[in-house]
């Protein structure tokens, strides 16, 4: 092997990570399920609610092995592989198969703003739509809708009303329901949660409303 293969082959088999830890899901369909967080480092957005910008820069490598190990120090079947934005990092395509390999339930939180296409089909994603108020509304890639399955869900944060109308539209245009589960999230602190659930019960939309249990048990405390 050449210089420069064995350094390709190092770059792929690596990836810049700013924590893992434990905790129990807060979001998607898992709520509630004790699982162990991938949190990868970096962003190419900067959605205005952000409540992970602690992971846009920093971290440490990591190799795909030494990723595994860590893993299997918690006594769970779901690891979620999240960031800033995990496909910004190109192996981490690799991560999430040998995680599907070593027979785990893996899901990968996404902003939807990278192709999701050579994603393993095993995983579940959960990927963002951006709504105007996060400021990042056009970084949407529509493309990605046609790679959802019955096993994902798309997720729409809400900050104001008009976050919810142009989510309502967005839903109906693309028949997403049709595609996989919705889910409706208030930002935390911002719109109130009670507004979002009676607006979605107000509409008969269909869509699982859900509001982020860690920010309840935890506030925005880093690793949990």
């Amino acid at each position: 092997m050449s210089g420069s293969d064995k350094v390709e082959a190092k770059a792929a088999d690596r990836l810049r990570i700013t924590e893992i830890f434990y905790s129990l899901q807060g979001e998607a369909r898992s709520v509630g399920c004790p699982t162990v967080f991938i949190r990868l480092t970096g962003c190419p957005l900067r959605c205005g609610y952000c409540d992970t910008s602690y992971a846009f820069q920093g971290g440490e490598w990591y190799s795909l092995d030494d990723i595994l190990q860590q893993v299997t120090r918690y006594n769970t079947r779901h690891v979620t592989v999240t960031g800033g934005e995990p496909l910004a990092q190109k192996p981490s395509l690799n991560l999430l198969s040998r995680l599907c390999d070593a027979g785990y339930q893996v899901s990968l939180e996404t902003s939807g703003a990278l192709d999701v296409s050579a994603v393993d089909s095993r995983v579940i994603k959960v990927m963002d739509i951006k709504t105007p108020a996060s400021g990042e509304v056009d970084k949407n890639l529509d493309s990605n809708l046609q790679y959802l399955s019955s096993q994902d869900q798309v997720k729409f944060v809400m900050s104001d009303r008009q976050d919810y109308d142009w989510a309502v539209e967005f839903l109906q245009q693309h028949q997403l329901a049709d595609k996989c589960e919705v889910l409706f999230s208030p930002v935390h602190n911002q719109l109130d949660a009670r507004q979002l659930a009676d607006w979605i019960l107000a509409d008969q939309l269909p869509v699982r409303f859900q509001i982020q249990l860690h920010k309840l048990l935890w506030g925005d405390e880093p690793g949990r």
